[in-house]
């Protein structure tokens, strides 16, 4: 396996990590997104059966997972959030690894790793380096409200059940403020792009 660049990109959620995703693959980049992969083992049935015993019955119907339903249990409170990476973790490492060989064994060596979970997961160590994406707290919770069509309280129980700007900040490499828009957020993933090439 040849050697390739891994970045870690990271944030609070409605902080706006899909736009930075784009503008990394616009510069070649490679993506591994982990909420692609949550979403594939969300049909294996020992993980659907895993997360029934924790949540409750009802939240797979006649084989199909409420993924609603289930995000208002298990976001509501930062134990029942680690929970569910408890039970989900080890299935998408696993199809992060396949991924990952799969990139670094043809002609990719820039990989970014979309990881909402990066370091709640343990990957933050195998990464080369890390990029949050934080943004204004009623700024994420608007944008979270827009994108998952949920109300306030529920976006805010998400964002509080994830780690604080601040917890970014000390632990990640590069940090991407994005509270002022599309234009300031490609020029600092630009800014640290070229950083990272140097």
């Amino acid at each position: 396996m040849k050697r390739y660049k891994l970045i870690g990109l990271t944030g609070t959620t409605g902080a706006g990590k899909g736009e930075t995703r784009k503008i990394f693959k616009r510069f070649g980049y490679a993506v591994i997104d982990a909420d692609l992969l949550a979403r594939k083992i969300m049909e294996q049935s020992e993980v659907l059966e895993g997360l029934k015993r924790c949540f409750g019955e009802d939240i797979v119907k006649d084989g199909v997972l409420d993924r609603r339903l289930l995000a208002g249990r298990a976001f509501r409170d930062k134990e029942s959030s680690q929970l569910l990476n408890r039970l989900t973790h080890p299935f998408i490492i696993s199809l992060f690894i396949r991924e990952l060989k799969r990139l670094s064994d043809s002609n990719n060596d820039r990989i970014v790793f979309d990881a909402p979970q990066l370091f709640e997961s343990g990957l933050d160590v195998i990464c080369d380096l890390t990029v949050a994406v934080t943004a204004d707290e009623e700024l994420r919770i608007k944008r979270v409200c827009e994108r998952d069509k949920i109300s306030a309280d529920e976006a805010r129980a998400r964002v509080n059940a994830q780690f604080s700007p601040e917890f970014f900040a000390e632990n990640c490499d590069y940090v991407i403020d994005n509270s002022l828009g599309l234009e300031e957020l490609e020029a600092r993933t630009k800014e640290i792009i070229k950083l990272i090439e140097v």
